[in-house]
């Protein structure tokens, strides 16, 4: 019962932060430049590794959730356009780490975790189609400072973090690297998926297929393995990418694709147990880094061929990883 009660606040909270985000910087009348881009981005994901480091030794992530959430609120009284990116953007930040780690703590399996970040996209696709519209700009903004006030009660104050210890690189590092590159392909492709049918009612189910991806893999991978889920599912989705020109098996190879989150997040968790909020933060910076090509303007080769290779890819970096956890879960 109390699993349920953290995952559920923190999913909800998730889906409210990442909503007011979009919505507050879309919605501002500022100047939006891209250097702004750049730096909410930069903050938002690259800012979780240090700030997840923090969170380790603190043992306190139902605060820095809080301390997120309440940031978050503050950048709609904030009149500047850098103090808006940076108080949304750190925001952002704070609130992954503290409810990711709670999350993580829960238990050893995905399907929690799966639940914790799927609402994120949905909250994102929401706020930007909302932004500008009938919607009270202050809204969010008492929403979240609400969600502040409730986390600390709802999911405890003090954590229960391991005790803080990186393992040794020699150790951890070959997996580590596996599971990071397979994030940054991810990251990147998805900035990539550009479908001819990507609008209307279509455009509502492809971000429905990331949600659920996300779900399922982590449910999934708790039932019948993480290796195994995530080979059926990558293969799945590289087979249904040739045909993506098709919206139906386009959608079902996004959703496919999106499987994998939940497995690499809880993978690296469990091989750095005493530094849970720096390996939640580690694949976020890889987030960041598969956006910085987009933004530079580097040429994407994108097309179903390369949409297919690139989910082979990923299944050639992740299940070795996997795999050499070996048991049931492997």
């Amino acid at each position: 019962m109390k699993r349920t009660k953290i995952v559920s606040v923190y999913s909800v909270c998730h889906f409210l932060v990442d909503f007011a985000c979009a919505f507050r910087i879309l919605s501002a009348e500022i100047p939006r430049t891209a250097e702004l881009f750049l730096l909410y981005n930069c903050l938002a994901f690259a800012m979780q590794m240090p700030l997840g480091l923090l969170a380790d030794r603190l043992n306190r992530n139902s605060l820095a959730a809080a301390l997120g959430c309440g940031l978050v609120s503050a950048s709609y009284v904030v009149p500047s356009a850098a103090g808006i990116t940076v108080a949304a953007g750190l925001g952002n930040a704070l609130f992954h780490v503290g409810g990711g780690v709670d999350v993580l703590n829960l238990g050893r399996g995905d399907g929690l975790l799966g639940m914790f970040v799927s609402p994120g996209a949905l909250g994102i696709f929401l706020g930007t189609m909302l932004a500008g519209r009938a919607l009270p700009v202050w809204l969010p903004a008492v929403v979240l400072l609400a969600a502040a006030a409730a986390i600390p009660t709802l999911c405890g104050v003090r954590s229960e973090n391991a005790p803080f210890a990186l393992p040794a690189a020699r150790a951890v590092f070959p997996a580590a690297l596996c599971l990071f590159l397979v994030v940054c392909l991810r990251s990147y492709m998805g900035l990539l998926f550009a479908f001819p049918w990507k609008n209307g009612l279509w455009a509502v189910l492809l971000v429905c297929g990331v949600v659920l991806g996300k779900t399922l893999g982590g449910i999934l991978a708790d039932r019948f393995g993480a290796a195994r889920t995530a080979a059926v599912s990558l293969l799945l989705c590289a087979l249904l990418f040739f045909f993506a020109d098709n919206p139906l098996p386009g959608t079902i190879a996004v959703l496919l694709f999106n499987m994998t989150m939940p497995l690499t997040l809880g993978e690296l968790a469990r091989r750095m147990p005493g530094a849970k909020g720096f390996a939640f933060g580690l694949l976020t910076f890889a987030l960041f880094l598969g956006f910085v090509p987009v933004y530079l303007g580097f040429p994407g080769f994108a097309g179903n061929a390369v949409f297919t290779g690139g989910a082979v890819l990923s299944l050639m970096l992740l299940l070795p990883t996997l795999l050499r956890r070996g048991g049931r879960d492997g």
